[in-house]
Order: C-alpha cells, then structure tokens, then sequence
C-alpha cells in the first residue's frame, strides 16, 4: 500500500468564501507512490494529459516515460488508464504518436487526445479512442504540420461541448481555436497572434464550464480568455499562464500553472475569484474527481501526483 505525507495544503471551499459563511477547510495529503507503475518503468517522464472519468478512473497521456515517444520508444503505450485505487485497468497507443499533449474524457467516456508535433509520418492531429483503445475517429492530416482546415500545426489541446461538437486549441505553432461537428467536420475557427483580445499567443489548453462557456489558457499572454461556443469574447482572466485547465461540475476551477504561479491556482468560474493555490507541484496538467481529491501531471519534473483529500 502507498504510505501518505502531510503536504501542509488548506483549501478554502468555495462555498463558505461565496457566501461568507463559516470557514470551512479541506486539507489534503500527498501520496507518496501513487499509482503504481507499468512493468518495467522506474519512473515518470514527462506527465501531461491527466483527467478523471465518470467512474473516478484516471486517465494519463505522457511522453513513454521521457521526452517524446519515437526514438527507439514506439513500443510504449502513451495513454495509461488507472482504477481509483491507482491500478493499470490497461494501456494503448504504443506507435501512435510523437508528442503527447492535450486531452480530455467526453460525457460517453470516450478519450479524446493531441500529438503536438510531427515525425516520422505521425503528429500534428487529434485521435479520438473509446475506453478500450480503439480508434473512433482522427482530424487532420497525421504527420502533416499546416494551417487548413484538415491540418494542424501543433494541436495544445482539444474540449468536447455539451452538444458535441468538438473545440481544438491549435497552440504550438498556430494560433487560433478550431471548431468542427460532432462527426468532425470543419465548421469555424477564430484567432490569430497578437494581444489583443479575441487573438492569441499559444492557446495551451481549453474547458467548458457549466455554462458551455470556452476557456482558453491563452499562455503567453499570461491570461485565460472566455468565449462562447461562436468565438464571441466574453471575459478575461489576467495575469495567470494556464498550461492545463480543470473545471469541476459547480464551476470550480483548476488551473496548472508552473511559469507564473507555480503551482495548482483554484478559483471560481464565474468571477475568477481565486480560493487557494497548491505550490507543492508545478503542473502542466491537472484534475480533481469527485471526491475533492487532486491529481498534476509534471513535464519539468516528470512527476504525477495525487493529492488526497482529507477534511473539510
């Protein structure tokens, strides 16, 4: 069994700091040695993807315990899925991809995941998997960096809306937000570089919340930037450099953030009021399951951790 350490973390919540009622405190505990590792790995390398399912199930896309996953690493399943008691239920995707970057669950459980660079015939596209690992669908063009509508250049992140269609932060090397049908079809995109709002520099990472509102973590900018579904600029939230987001059911945001805050910052969707910040990890990835406990993927320390929480 894995043995916990007291991490000296408090966290507000959110309903006492809305309404001004008395202070109530969850405290959480990090865990030392959780999940357990596939066979044969001595370590994380870099942890990006992590997200929770309806069953509490934790999902991770990294890069095959290094730095990326070709070179001499084809024969490595990139995407890992845990029970909630941190064992392997099973791993997929060894040969698929070059560099593990965003992903997300949908409402059917299907995984949704982005290759953020090219090689070797592979990269730059969105592969969509049911729970067992079989391929449902793809966009854009594997192995082909571009900027159409069927080609991406470094894909951050991707986000399914309520009603299905699908969103996908083109980051690293464009700057724009695409959106296409539920069948994936291309419908709209809006972004360009720049500072203004409404444009981009990076758009790392993306999440609706309760409201079917598009959060983008608009990196370099060091700011989130709120739409809604047709690109309309809704608000913004400054002085924060998002390279993951989380948002929970009651609006309760997560935000990775290891340039900037260093560390987990949990605030409120509907005015950014900011509740805590976890700094004992200094995320790109991050998610919290339905029992308040918190999980980080680490790229700088290639690292994955969870955060139990223990009161409040």
């Amino acid at each position: 069994m894995s043995k916990t350490s007291r991490a000296g973390l408090t966290l507000v919540a959110a309903a006492a700091a809305m309404l001004g009622a008395q202070e109530a405190t969850a405290q959480y505990e990090l865990v030392d040695g959780w999940p357990e590792l596939p066979r044969g790995a001595t370590g994380w390398g870099q942890t990006i993807g992590i997200e929770i399912d309806d069953q509490d199930h934790l999902w991770v896309f990294h890069r095959c315990f290094a730095g990326n996953c070709i070179q001499g690493r084809e024969n490595v399943s990139p995407v890992l899925h845990y029970d909630a008691d941190g064992r392997i239920v099973r791993h997929f995707g060894a040969g698929m991809f070059v560099w593990p970057h965003g992903s997300t669950v949908d409402e059917d459980g299907n995984l949704w995941v982005t290759d953020a660079r090219g090689g070797e015939g592979k990269g730059h596209h969105v592969v969509k998997f049911d729970r067992n690992g079989q391929v449902l669908m793809t966009i854009g063009t594997p192995g082909v960096a571009g900027v159409g509508e069927n080609t991406f250049d470094g894909p951050a992140d991707v986000a399914i809306a309520p009603d299905g269609n699908i969103f996908i932060a083109d980051g690293h090397g464009n700057d724009r937000i695409v959106k296409f049908s539920p069948e994936g079809e291309y419908l709209m995109e809006w972004g360009q570089e720049g500072t203004l709002l409404g444009e981009f520099n990076e758009p790392h990472t993306i999440a609706f919340d309760s409201q079917g509102r598009l959060f983008v973590g608009d990196r370099m900018n060091q700011r989130i930037q709120v739409f809604d579904q047709d690109g309309r600029f809704l608000a913004v939230w400054p002085a924060i450099m998002a390279s993951g987001i989380h948002i929970t059911e009651d609006d309760i945001v997560l935000v990775a953030d290891y340039q900037l805050r260093k560390g987990i910052v949990i605030a409120n969707a509907s005015d950014f009021s900011e509740i805590d910040v976890i700094d004992e990890s200094l995320p790109e990835g991050v998610a919290m399951d339905s029992m308040g406990n918190i999980y980080s993927g680490e790229v700088i320390y290639q690292n994955l951790k969870k955060f139990e929480k223990i009161g409040g």
